[in-house]
């Protein structure tokens, strides 16, 4: 089935598909997940809607895999030697224009998960899980340098508090995430959690 479903999706080159990403994020957030429809991608992206659907099955899949395809990178190609050098590479991954864009995307997209389960299926399956995997390889790669006892309780947190950080910035500061706040953030609070010298 999934070699099928790659094969379908070959016939789109990747400059066409990073083309129709772009366009379903704009539209995400232009008008936020409920509002966004396959016909207003079809027209934005001058597709048709048997294409969209043949090649994404539908609207919950083609929006995460468009957030997916806007990340800059992925954790599992970072090893520095140190966790604190892995943990500002990945906040360097993006610049502050793009973690605002972010930010607005997933606040719009976290509510809409409530009540489509269709798309919170997508979400866990496409990037939590995913991303989960990466950050436990990072920080076993950590535990067998002997940077993180192995037995530290704040382990199983690392992404929660990431994610916590990024999230909360506009909540309580009203200002998007930035990546001289994530950084001081790492250093500030991730890193003493996890018993890792910040200097």
């Amino acid at each position: 089935m999934t070699e099928v479903a790659t094969a379908r999706r070959s016939r789109i080159t990747p400059e066409r598909e990073a083309e129709l990403y772009e366009a379903v994020l704009d539209l995400l957030g232009e008008v936020g997940y409920d509002a966004l429809t396959m016909d207003a991608v079809a027209a934005r992206t001058r597709s048709s809607k048997a294409t969209l659907y043949r090649q994404w099955g539908g609207k919950a899949e083609l929006v995460v895999k468009a957030i997916r395809h806007g990340k800059r990178g992925l954790v599992d190609e970072i090893d520095t030697g140190s966790l604190r050098g892995d943990l500002h590479a990945l906040v360097a991954l993006e610049d502050d224009c793009t973690m605002e864009r972010n930010s607005a995307l997933m606040r719009g997209v976290a509510m809409a998960i409530h009540h489509n389960p269709d798309l919170r299926l997508a979400f866990r399956e496409q990037l939590v899980e995913p991303e989960m995997a990466q950050f436990r390889s990072m920080l076993q790669r950590a535990v067998d340098r002997g940077e993180i006892r192995p037995d530290c309780p704040a382990l199983d947190f690392l992404l929660h508090m990431l994610v916590g950080g990024f999230a909360t910035r506009a909540l309580l500061d009203d200002q998007p995430p930035t990546q001289a706040f994530l950084t001081s953030y790492i250093d500030a609070v991730v890193l003493p959690a996890l018993g890792v010298p910040t200097t």
